[in-house]
């Protein structure tokens, strides 16, 4: 088995966690906070828009189970890559789209993602998603972690989560478990 980490922030880290859950080939996620400059953020400081933190998700995966470009493909196609620091009704620079890269290849191949998807048009408007530099990555508090599987039945769950789940079930079953 060949681990490798993703970094990803593409609004709430729940609804990207709960997707990569369930996808064949991670066997880990974490919610937590990126690209910022204070250490170790705390929630309440990360959504007041002041330690440039993003929310992501950290993804340990199998790199022979699935590719990082699919895990990128999966990222494009549950949430919104063409709005800048917002995602539905989540608004701050906390839920801005960032592809976090660990090594060139994974800086490659997040370019040429985008540059793909540009081409082709996929989107009504231009993609804004950042490539960076995998920064500190530091967790979330517990409360977020699993935060689906432990609040399925809340009203963000059902109205945010759930529509995700079900784009990667109807239109990414390839990847699911």
């Amino acid at each position: 088995m060949a681990s490798e980490f993703a970094t990803l922030a593409g609004g709430c880290f729940w609804c990207l966690e709960a997707v990569y859950q369930r996808v064949r080939g991670v066997s880990a996620t974490r919610a937590g906070y990126s690209g910022g400059h204070v250490d170790a953020p705390s929630y309440e400081q990360v959504c007041s828009g002041n330690t440039g933190h993003a929310e992501a998700v950290e993804i340990t995966f199998d790199a022979d189970a699935i590719s990082y470009r699919d895990l990128l493909t999966i990222f494009f196609t549950i949430h919104d890559p063409t709005t800048v620091n917002r995602q539905g009704n989540d608004v701050g620079s906390q839920y801005r789209s960032v592809i976090y890269y660990h090594s060139p290849e994974q800086e490659a191949a997040a370019n040429a993602v985008i540059a793909e998807l540009t081409e082709h048009k996929l989107f009504p408007a231009p993609i804004v998603t950042l490539v960076e530099a995998a920064a500190t990555f530091y967790e979330a508090e517990g409360y977020h972690q699993d935060y689906y599987r432990s609040n399925a039945s809340a009203a963000y769950c059902q109205f945010v989560i759930e529509p995700k789940l079900a784009k990667l079930r109807d239109s990414l079953a390839v990847f699911a478990v």
